[in-house]
């Protein structure tokens, strides 16, 4: 695999049962690029390994005065030069390959399951995980994966230097034989202590992200209450933590190599010693001697790769861990039958609460919490929101939504969230959405009652023309009110134009009149066209051709607006938060409704609603 060929066709199936499971299953993915990274490993510490036997030679044939041998000794050299240098470029090519082709695929997975789970995802995981995940911890897997086949090649040649120095010179070899291990597994007993201090700095890093993520997301509404410096306050103490953590464990690491540099340097002391005792006793020549201890001095690059791969797990492993629990997440616990023929069309029904949708109508849904709406909405689109839930699937024409295939249930039903993200680009991109084609972009705007929001674009676009569509939109809409990136999100969702299509509270951000006329666009747009309302709003409610009431998670009440006002105590409490007395009062005259529709204030209803920034 190589970087020009990403992304994958396919990133496979992953084992996340665990962490380590799941570094293995990268590793075997990548099975032919590890291979090629050792073998260009082996050729590169086997060169350097080769050089103290090149010395050697060249010390011995100027002490024996042999010109020949010395010849043989710089041709020997040279080829092992060229090694080094063709094996070192070739390793860091392939192994950087491994890290981003490895970090490319944990990329494509996490992306697939925020496609898979949508808003769900942020429902089980906190945020800061996931933003976590997809940042620093794909880097941290990545880098476990390119450190791999350096290790590999960095023991087998370790194993190759003490079996020949044995060979070659056994007084002196099996000093070697017997040190190398030793330091090898010396900092075996500090990686526990320091895994435990690298989690607790992760851990307070992901908390400081979370909250730093959560501060930005809501950044207007502090500086609405001044809360700013409240905020920056214990993001400043979040920091500080997280500073403090990684101290903590930097003088671990610190430690380890320490010991890494101490231990290889006692054991060139005593070789020396032992070696030098041995020349002078005539057992050993001079070249010998040199070529022993430079082949001991060498082995400090293979020994490095042991620390490298130690930290390397180390900070991958949590990393992976939290990866692997995110790719673990599925939409619903149920199997599908296999049948991929069935096509999902009709009435949408959820046993869980007895609520039904007919088909080519627009019902609209009345909750008390707005929370159980969220959920609600959620396992509309075939998303259970919690994992302890009742995982009975939504069904459509009497097909389970969990039961079809991602791309059909997706096509079949769209939810939009009370706070849809606005994608930073152009409205052109923001519009350019699979769809049917039946419905324009320029009918989505218009049911949205979008007008104001293309002239502020018309007024903010640098091209002569002041085209909106090629306005450029800020990240997430910053730069819109919070009404207009509403009815924007809410033309994205006409112009997909679905089968079914669930809306949680979409007007909740504008102003009476203009709500008025955004549910008399949506149901003119979705005239014959299953459309699902989520809101205790009375415009909307009364354009509704059918609602329901949602108590205690059961439908409990069924008819239009009017009907539940007069006869519901429960609606009634829901939707006007008045008394009887005050209802009475307040009977809206006939016709009403439909006179805001048109643009004719009625005080009792606009006190209701409020304009939100």
């Amino acid at each position: 695999m190589q970087i020009r060929d990403l992304p994958f066709a396919d990133p496979g199936v992953p084992d996340v049962r665990s962490g380590t499971r799941f570094l293995v299953w990268l590793g075997r993915q990548q099975l032919g690029g590890q291979v090629k990274s050792m073998l260009w490993g082996l050729l590169h510490h086997l060169g350097i390994a080769g050089l103290p036997l090149g010395i050697g030679i060249a010390v011995q044939s100027v002490v024996d005065r042999d010109g020949g041998r010395l010849g043989l000794a710089g041709v020997l050299l040279v080829v092992l030069g060229a090694a080094i240098s063709v094996g070192d470029v070739m390793l860091h090519r392939t192994a950087v390959t491994n890290w981003i082709t490895a970090a490319a695929r944990v990329q494509q997975l996490l992306s697939r399951k925020t496609a898979e789970l949508g808003s769900v995802l942020t429902r089980r995981v906190a945020a800061g995980e996931v933003v976590a995940v997809s940042t620093g911890d794909v880097e941290k897997i990545g880098w476990f994966v390119e450190a791999l086949s350096r290790f590999a090649a960095g023991a087998v040649v370790l194993v190759f230097i003490c079996v020949g120095l044995v060979v070659y010179q056994p007084a002196l070899g099996v000093v070697v034989a017997v040190g190398v291990p030793i330091l090898a597994l010396s900092v075996l007993p500090l990686l526990p202590r320091a895994t435990r201090r690298a989690d607790i700095q992760r851990e307070k890093a992901g908390k400081a992200t979370e909250l730093a993520s959560d501060t930005v997301a809501g950044l207007r509404v502090l500086r609405g209450i001044g809360g700013e410096e409240l905020f920056l306050g214990r993001y400043r103490a979040a920091s500080q933590e997280v500073r403090k953590a990684a101290v903590h464990s930097a003088r671990m690491w610190a430690l380890i190599s320490a010991i890494q540099v101490v231990l290889p340097g006692i054991l060139l002391i005593v070789v020396a010693v032992h070696g030098a005792r041995l020349a002078l006793d005539g057992r050993i020549t001079v070249g010998e001697l040199v070529t022993v201890y430079s082949a001991v001095a060498l082995s400090y690059h293979p020994l490095r790769n042991f620390e490298e791969i130690a930290m390397a797990f180390s900070f991958s492993r949590p990393s992976a861990k939290r990866a692997a629990r995110v790719l673990g997440l599925a939409r619903t616990t149920s199997t599908t039958t296999g049948d991929e023929d069935r096509k999902a069309t009709g009435d949408l029904y959820d046993p869980l609460t007895g609520l039904l949708a007919p088909a080519g109508r627009l019902t609209a849904v009345v909750c008390g919490d707005p929370d159980v709406a969220g959920r609600l909405a959620d396992r509309l689109g075939g998303h259970p929101a919690d994992p302890g839930e009742d995982h009975t699937s939504v069904l459509l024409g009497g097909v389970p939504l969990d039961e079809l295939p991602l791309e059909d249930a997706r096509t079949a039903v769209l939810v939009q969230d009370k706070d849809p993200v606005l994608l930073s680009g152009t409205l052109h991109e923001l519009l350019d959405v699979p769809r049917s084609g039946a419905v324009l972009p320029e009918q989505a705007l218009a049911a949205a009652r979008c007008d104001d929001v293309l002239d502020a674009l018309a007024q903010a676009s640098v091209d002569t023309d002041g085209d909106p569509m090629r306005t450029r939109i800020t990240e997430r809409g910053r730069s819109l009110s919070g009404g207009q990136r509403q009815r924007l999100a809410l033309a994205r969702s006409l112009v997909t134009d679905p089968e079914v299509l669930v809306l949680d509270e979409p007007t909740s951000a504008v102003d009476a009149h203009t709500e008025a006329r955004v549910a008399a666009g949506v149901s003119e747009l979705r005239a014959a066209r299953t459309t699902v309302v989520l809101a205790s709003s009375p415009l909307l409610l009364d354009r509704a051709e059918r609602v329901v009431l949602v108590h205690e998670g059961q439908a409990v009440a069924v008819g239009t607006h009017r009907e539940l006002l007069a006869t519901e105590p429960r609606y009634r409490a829901v939707v006007s938060r008045d008394t009887e007395e005050e209802l009475a009062v307040a009977e809206p005259r006939d016709g009403g409704l439909e006179a805001v529709a048109e643009g004719e204030p009625v005080a009792e209803l606009t006190a209701l609603e409020g304009e939100s920034a």
